[in-house]
């Protein structure tokens, strides 16, 4: 698991009692960039691939390879410590251990690679147990606690999101009774409990807060109709704020769409044609959005591109539907 330009972890007493959740806050030390730190520690303890983490960051491979090489070498040549942070470090390293088990929860979630399962349960039941354990660490973390409701409430959809036929179920197309509905409900209460945290004069939310709050709005619908779209664009708007990527504006006008109509959404969309080039959820709703329009031509194209840049099978196979559903 460890690199030749590492030594063994110094497993010293300390507040962390899981072995792997040690290795992550080690090697998510503050001397190196956030991105290093994450792309280091997913390669390392995450188990991902080179690939999957470049897929994650929207980068090429090699550039990647190149990243993790980087943060390897700046370990050794600078001395940095690899040994167990002590209990008053950890607030300076947890963002990177939850940006960690953010994407490994994610790649669980849907992987991106065309030889694994779509939904791997194993990386996202890791990714919770993990979370949780920092939870028990910092319990007046409100991001910590964010990112559980949001893992929460995000795995109990699960045996929802691929039919019997091994086709990826969207959202909006979900059995909702057949949502895990004590996962929803211990996600809904972490929500409210940060809700009313900031109500009483704490902390503002940040993102993980944030992305829970929208996906409790989305649980809280019994059908899609119901779901209270002017909420969730101004949960975005709030995102937007704090982390403005071209990831959070597609997903803001994903919404925007159920809100103003696809026509407002796809303006918004095209503008981040150069960023998310590469990025197959990109052509996935713009074809979406070209088909609600009636332009059945674009939209087949941008299928095709979707087809083209999709991870797993099961997505495959729900967009190659859709296409083909095309007049």
């Amino acid at each position: 698991m460890l690199s030749d330009a590492q030594a063994e972890p110094t497993f010293e007493d300390g507040p962390i009692d899981d072995d792997r959740l040690r290795l992550i806050f080690i090697c998510c030390h503050p001397a190196l960039a956030m991105e290093a730190r994450v792309a280091l520690t997913l390669r390392l303890v995450g188990g991902l691939t080179v690939a999957e983490i470049a897929r994650a960051f929207l980068v090429q491979e090699s550039a990647m390879g190149q990243r993790i090489t980087r943060a390897k070498t700046k370990i050794k040549a600078a001395r940095i410590p690899y040994r167990v942070p002590a209990a008053e470090d950890l607030p300076a390293r947890v963002s990177g251990v939850l940006a960690v088990l953010y994407l490994v929860f994610n790649e669980g979630y849907l992987a991106t690679g065309p030889d694994t399962d779509p939904v791997r349960h194993d990386l996202t039941t890791e990714a919770i147990r993990l979370t949780r354990l920092i939870r028990a660490l910092l319990p007046a973390d409100g991001e910590v606690a964010g990112l559980l409701a949001l893992m929460l409430l995000t795995e109990a959809r699960r045996a929802a999101r691929v039919s019997a036929s091994g086709e990826l179920v969207p959202l909006g197309e979900q059995d909702r009774g057949a949502w895990d509905a004590t996962l929803v409900a211990e996600g809904h209460r972490l929500v409210r409990e940060r809700l009313a945290a900031v109500a009483a004069g704490g902390a503002a939310p940040g993102p993980y807060q944030i992305l829970a709050a929208i996906n409790a709005v989305h649980t809280s619908a019994r059908d899609v109709r119901d779901t209270d779209w002017s909420q969730v664009v101004a949960l975005y708007d709030q995102l937007v704020r704090l982390d403005p990527s071209p990831i959070v504006a597609l997903n803001r006008a994903i919404a925007v769409a159920e809100l103003d109509g696809p026509e407002v959404a796809l303006a918004a969309v095209d503008r981040l044609a150069e960023p998310l080039a590469g990025y197959h959820a990109y052509h996935v709703t713009r074809a979406d959005l070209l088909r609600r329009l009636g332009s059945s031509e674009q939209s087949r194209a941008a299928y095709d591109k979707a087809i083209e840049l999709a991870g797993n099978t099961a997505e495959t196979a729900y967009l190659a539907r859709r296409r083909d559903q095309l007049g």
